[in-house]
């Protein structure tokens, strides 16, 4: 552990424990109480956040997300304002036979991912293909204005 140098130093100790330990301190005894939540609650207060990847080639500027076992009726792309978001359901399949989970590390349930793209591009000039369980969107790139001497009378 850190040598503690100042209160400032506990301060933040003391509120990193609290941001990844969920604790609730009673301020009349002192005592802490950890609130537990299990990870279906977490996991249904927020949707999945979808992994991408984002480059430029000369003319162009591509997105990529790995959307496996995504189909593409299951999948929602839109554009507006050079804001791209991606969003859809990934469904397990019929699991309901199972009586106990002895591991269930995977995502399964709606994701979503949107961000502003680096550079402009032309929205109604995009193509977007789903192959091999991965979705690349391609933007054509504006070409950015040069700038222009101005001549000074």
């Amino acid at each position: 552990m850190a040598k503690k140098n100042n209160d400032d130093d506990l301060l933040i100790e003391d509120e990193l424990a609290a941001a990844f330990l969920n604790d609730d301190e009673d301020q009349t005894t002192g005592a802490t109480t950890v609130v537990e939540e299990t990870w279906e609650e977490a996991d249904a207060a927020v949707p999945g956040q979808l992994a991408v990847d984002v480059y430029e080639t000369d003319s162009q500027l591509v997105v990529k997300a790995r959307t496996a076992g995504v189909s593409k009726q299951d999948l929602d792309v839109s554009i507006s304002d050079g804001i791209l978001t991606i969003s859809g359901t990934l469904s397990s399949g019929d699991d309901s036979a199972a009586t106990q989970w002895h591991i269930q590390e995977c995502y399964w349930g709606e994701f979503s991912r949107t961000l502003a793209l680096p550079v402009a591009v032309k929205e109604d000039e995009v193509e977007a293909v789903l192959k091999d369980g991965v979705l690349a969107i391609s933007f054509i790139k504006v070409k950015a204005e040069q700038a222009r001497k101005i001549q000074i009378n």
